[in-house]
């Protein structure tokens, strides 16, 4: 592991292991122990007991934040004729069809987020393998694919984010950015964490939430961190861990 510089050890120097923070400490912590000079990204990350291999516990969506992200987001959408004049008026930096479908495969992939209607996917599937990887195909569990393209925009520009389970069960959630009042970020995490306990699917058994971790970025991810602390951890500070109290089923 690449040496951690004096700062880091001292900030880190701040933040108990072995103590579970309740949400107004994890924040206060957060706050407290932010040193880049950049408005780092707040993460709030699930380690959840779920199968992906299982369909139903693929769990996969969208959340627009009571405060939004504070990420400022581009949005292409791929649709015709009146969608094209929605897309315009919710603000959509990119609109049209077939003139962005061979910008795409040429490869340029310069914004965000791509929003589209069912009729497009048959010009869209060949894409792909290109899109896929990137998390940039619409998808009607997200909300971007849609015939109500004026809707999604809006939603995306007012700070929706999406979120997806991975192999290992964790969901990780941008919640705003460290800049933003301690109030809102509150409301931002509570949003998150009462989606997923709504999101539980009905078979698993036992435990669901087995702890959430948040954190800032202000340091780069490192997979290690993550397998030792069993959450996704930015930068190896800890701030809250939280255990379901729920009673494992029988």
């Amino acid at each position: 592991m690449a040496k951690r510089s004096r700062k880091y050890q001292e900030m880190l120097s701040l933040v108990d292991r072995t103590k579970q923070y309740d949400l107004a400490e994890a924040i206060a912590l957060a706050k407290k122990t932010h040193y880049a000079k950049f408005d780092a990204t707040v993460e709030l990350t699930f380690r959840l007991n779920l199968d992906p291999r299982q369909a139903e516990q693929n769990l996969r969506g969208a959340i627009v934040l009571p405060h939004g992200s504070g990420k400022s987001q581009s949005v292409l959408v791929l649709a015709q004729g009146d969608h094209l004049k929605a897309a315009e008026e919710a603000g959509a930096d990119y609109f049209g069809n077939e003139e962005y479908l061979e910008k795409i495969k040429n490869g340029w992939l310069d914004f965000d987020v791509l929003v589209a209607t069912p009729d497009m996917m048959k010009d869209l599937g060949r894409f792909g393998k290109l899109l896929g990887p990137r998390g940039l195909m619409p998808n009607a569990k997200t909300g971007t694919l849609t015939m109500d393209i004026g809707r999604a925009v809006k939603e995306i520009k007012a700070g929706k984010v999406e979120y997806r389970v991975d192999k290992n069960g964790n969901i990780p959630f941008s919640v705003g950015k460290i800049s933003f009042e301690e109030q809102k970020l509150a409301e931002n995490i509570k949003a998150v964490y009462e989606l997923m306990v709504r999101s539980r699917p009905s078979t698993v058994k036992g435990v669901y939430v087995k702890n959430v971790a948040l954190s800032t970025t202000c340091l780069l991810y490192t997979s290690d961190a993550a397998d030792d602390l069993l959450c996704v951890d930015l930068g190896g500070r800890r701030l809250l861990k939280k255990k379901n109290k729920q009673k494992k089923e029988k």
